[in-house]
């Protein structure tokens, strides 16, 4: 089987497409993202420094939506036309239905469902925390979540994020001991240590480089239950290829970047 795994794109497809492939793989965060991105690093700063977070306006939030909105669909629409496009939730444009409802009440915006609109299209499979036998593999998908270990190494101080994360991790383990043996692990973030070091060609705020922002959860899991391959993407400047024992792990980049590979 002819497997193509894309990075994160962020809005930008390979510059030459392979077209003779029977699945595509996705680490997510499809749509382009450098306005919200920026405005998160702008809060992220103003925090650092004891400000409150800056709203933006009704017009600069819808603009920063729409950006990843459209550029998500004119991927997607292209790669569904080569093979089945399977992927999981990164950590851009993860609202549900009822949470965009209620965004649009609170800005009082109409905004389109990034959910409902995945869901329309033919060829394309969003898998949320599920386990699929393709082409007789089994593939596990895990979607982002704020591991524990992220919490420690970067630092953070909110308790409702420090909360959040416990529940976030607590439910990943229970998810990934409910896949056993899997051939594939499809997840965003890299495993704790590897592939998953942060710099500062992205933009990132200086506290923040040469800190590892892998999860110790997707690690163990791993360890413990060695699928043949681990897809991840999320630390874009960990693109790459390494072994935990006998599994194969790719951080498989963004903005263009993936792996192509004849799996028996």
């Amino acid at each position: 089987m002819k497997l193509l795994v894309i990075g994160d794109p962020h809005g930008k497809l390979l510059k030459r497409i392979p077209k003779k492939v029977d699945l595509i793989l996705c680490t997510g965060d499809f749509g382009k993202a450098d306005l919200a991105r920026k405005h998160s690093f702008e809060n992220s700063d103003r925090k650092k420094k004891g400000l409150i977070e800056k709203d933006y306006t009704k017009g600069e939030t819808k603009k920063a939506y729409m950006e990843i909105y459209n550029s998500t669909f004119k991927i997607l629409n292209k790669l569904i036309k080569i093979a089945p496009v399977y992927s999981i939730l990164g950590n851009v444009a993860t609202q549900t239905d009822a949470e965009m409802k209620k965004e649009e009440k609170e800005l009082k915006i109409k905004l389109p469902f990034m959910r409902k609109g995945l869901n329309k299209l033919k060829n394309f499979h969003l898998v949320r925390n599920r386990v699929r036998r393709i082409n007789g593999l089994r593939i596990g998908f895990l979607e982002f979540f704020t591991d524990n270990s992220w919490i420690k190494e970067f630092k953070e101080k909110g308790k409702e994020s420090i909360r959040e994360a416990k529940k976030e991790t607590a439910k990943a383990k229970q998810i990934l001991n409910g896949f056993a043996k899997l051939d594939i692990l499809v997840c965003h973030q890299p495993p704790y240590g590897i592939l998953d070091k942060v710099s500062g060609k992205e933009g990132a705020p200086k506290e923040w480089r040469g800190k590892h922002a892998g999860s110790k959860v997707i690690l163990d899991y791993i360890k413990k239950h060695k699928p043949k391959y681990v897809f991840c993407g999320h630390i874009h400047e960990g693109k790459g290829k390494k072994k935990i024992g006998k599994t194969i792990v790719y951080n498989t980049g963004c903005c263009g970047d993936y792996v192509l590979l004849d799996i028996k």
